[in-house]
């Protein structure tokens, strides 16, 4: 069996700075004073008159953030994710998203897998912020592969983007020629018994599961939904159509996020059973991010347990 090679998130994105800082010279990078733990820092390293280090200043950031993108230049911002969206909430709405600047947020350390930073970093609820901002694109990445292409991807979107990203090392699922685009869902494996819709960390663990229903003759249709706004509409209704039930998955308060997004289109366009896999309206705690993952029910396994549940809603 062929090794699982892991890389954190993050460092796609630090990668996808460097190849987009090599082909175009019309943007710049800033960070909150963590480049080295968001990886911005590689940037900085090879264009340092493009790098703008802010301080633990992350309102600030946002703030000249956006008045340099009213001057026509684009801009990544990076810091933690409870830091540049839960503290700069008010400057990311009013001063990014309103006039529709091309700010392009790149958040690291999302998630309860932030592991022993403990609750006051473990961001479960940025996804639902980001969703309120109107014209805001969201993407949360699978893995460092799918992270680096969002990168070139967001350059390219009009307007303010949202990329969130992990600390933890996770699977490697796509390899350099994957294709990836803005508002594109991927399915991975097909089924006609049930949708499992994942995104995030969630993907690989949704793969996971996909083997053990497999085991107990279940099909079940696995989605990489890696944009989550604007959400790939016709691949939900589709699966909703052909498989009659659904089940998200996401590193993410069931409050807001993926499986909000995927149950609103439903229940207006095709309605059937949404079973939500996600953190369950609390608070995470500190822990090796492994052993939060099993406490708070982010396994393949109890993936494929709400599968099933999901399954038998059909009868």
């Amino acid at each position: 069996m062929a090794e699982v090679i892991k890389k954190a998130t993050r460092e796609g994105y630090g990668s996808g700075l460097i190849k987009l800082g090599k082909k175009y010279d019309d943007f710049i990078v800033m960070d909150a004073d963590l480049a080295a733990a968001t990886k911005s820092g590689a940037f900085k390293k090879e264009f340092p008159d493009r790098f703008y280090n802010c301080g633990i200043a992350e309102q600030n950031m946002m703030s000249i953030a956006a008045g340099v993108a009213a001057t026509g230049k684009k801009v990544f911002a990076s810091s933690f994710a409870m830091f540049a969206i839960g503290r700069a909430f008010e400057q990311i709405r009013n001063s990014i998203g309103y006039p529709h600047l091309n700010v392009k947020i790149c958040a690291t350390h999302a998630g309860i897998s932030v592991g022993e930073d403990g609750a006051t970093h473990q961001c479960n609820e940025d996804i639902a912020l980001m969703r309120t901002i109107p014209g805001m694109v969201i993407i949360n990445p699978a893995d460092a592969v799918e992270a680096e292409k969002a990168v070139e991807a967001v350059y390219g979107f009009d307007g303010p983007s949202y990329i969130r990203l992990g600390r933890l090392a996770v699977p490697v699922i796509f390899d350099d020629d994957y294709k990836f685009e803005i508002g594109k869902a991927v399915t991975l494996k097909e089924g006609n018994d049930v949708t499992i819709i994942a995104t995030g960390l969630m993907v690989a663990e949704a793969l996971e599961a996909y083997e053990i229903l497999k085991a107990e003759g279940i099909n079940a249709r696995i989605i990489n939904m890696a944009t989550i706004k604007p959400l790939d509409n016709e691949a939900v209704i589709k699966a909703a159509k052909e498989t009659g039930v659904i089940v998200t998955a996401e590193e993410h308060s069931v409050v807001g996020g993926l499986g909000s997004a995927v149950a609103d289109l439903v229940t207006n366009e095709y309605p059937v059973p949404v079973i939500k896999v996600a953190m369950q309206d609390a608070y995470g705690k500190s822990g090796p991010a492994a052993t939060l993952l099993d406490e708070y029910g982010f396994r393949g396994k109890d993936i494929a347990a709400a599968a099933k549940r999901a399954i038998a809603l059909k009868k």
